[in-house]
């Protein structure tokens, strides 16, 4: 495989119609030890890339280390969907709400804002019974629950908990900090679709810190850090949802390994079995090219056997049809790690 464009980013997902390509998806993988050891890459790892939700792990991460999970007896489960980009599900919104309960707070303290849910039967049956949306079903409403249960643990002000000079977001860019290796000052910032901030930073340091999440799965220590990922590993529900990539790669893997999205293209996964952390960036941003090189990474990194993959086939290899139903393409990876 070569790249057409010098300094383009491989290709990593041909779109083909008729045995020839009519369009492609390019994009970086990058593979690290805990030590920030390179194992494998395509592409350049010092990328600078959004984290947007790939970042969600290190953002609750602080609810266990400060004692706040245990002030507030926070369930395996609701410490997952701290972690997920939610389909807004009943068993998800119940969570948050389990949280928001437990910390004394209202649904209406989160601030993320509102949007129908992700998944299209839930929101179906909530327009069906003449309800509204509310801010339980934002997709980053475990997140944002989190950052409030830090708040109330602290004592800080609810009041503009999403502004970047709030203390439990300074605490947090601190954290992404540490578990990047990429000091606060140089971490790039914006503003997430839920209205707290989002890190840039180079994509290799994004694998750094799932390859510590990993890392700590499989020994035990850090003991926050691999409770979090116990928590995630055990309930990989709340991740996503159902018929979404996340979820069903964990499901398919057997609790094996963390899948996380981000955003636009930005996706990351921790490997405890190898101690190994994966960062994705898709350079157009289309799930069309994230999903099969997804599931690609985990097959060509052994975190996923083909015969596990075959119920993923709508992920990895997607046929294209048309208008009568016709199969006239296929959207395959076409990349190869080096390991």
């Amino acid at each position: 495989m070569t790249n057409v464009d010098a300094g383009a980013p491989p290709v990593l997902v041909r779109v083909s119609r008729g045995g020839f390509m009519e369009s492609a998806h390019r994009g970086l993988i990058v593979v690290v030890d805990a030590s920030g050891r390179l194992v494998t890459a395509l592409g350049r790892p010092e990328t600078v890339v959004f984290l947007r939700s790939a970042a969600k792990p290190l953002q609750a991460l602080p609810v266990i280390e400060s004692g706040a999970a245990d002030r507030f007896g926070f369930s395996p489960a609701e410490l997952a969907v701290m972690c997920g980009s939610l389909n807004g599900q009943d068993f998800q919104v119940a969570a948050v709400r389990s949280i928001l309960d437990k910390i004394g707070l209202a649904p209406s303290a989160l601030d993320c804002g509102v949007h129908p849910p992700s998944h299209r039967p839930t929101a179906s049956a909530l327009s069906k019974a003449g309800q509204t949306p509310t801010e339980l079903h934002n997709n980053c409403a475990g997140k944002h629950a989190a950052m409030l249960a830090l708040c109330v643990h602290f004592g800080w002000e609810i009041a503009g908990y999403v502004r970047v000079d709030h203390p439990v977001q300074q605490l947090i860019l601190s954290r992404v900090a540490g578990l990047t290796d990429t000091p606060a000052a140089l971490i790039g910032l914006g503003i997430d679709g839920c209205g707290v901030p989002v890190f840039a930073l180079p994509l290799k340091n994004l694998a750094l810190a799932y390859a510590r999440l990993a890392r700590a799965a499989a020994s035990g220590e850090p003991q926050a850090m691999a409770r979090l990922m116990a928590a995630a590993l055990a309930h990989p529900e709340m991740i996503a949802g159902d018929e979404r990539i996340c979820t069903e790669v964990m499901r398919a893997g057997g609790g094996r390994f963390l899948a996380k999205t981000g955003a636009e293209g930005t996706y990351a996964l921790a490997l405890p079995e190898r101690g190994w952390g994966v960062g994705l960036w898709l350079e157009d941003g289309h799930a069309r090219g994230v999903n099969p090189t997804v599931i690609e990474a985990l097959i060509q990194l052994g975190a996923l056997s083909p015969g596990q993959a075959k119920g993923l086939a709508a992920f990895h290899r997607a046929v294209v049809r048309n208008h009568r139903r016709e199969e006239v393409g296929r959207v395959e990876p076409i990349f190869s790690l080096q390991i």
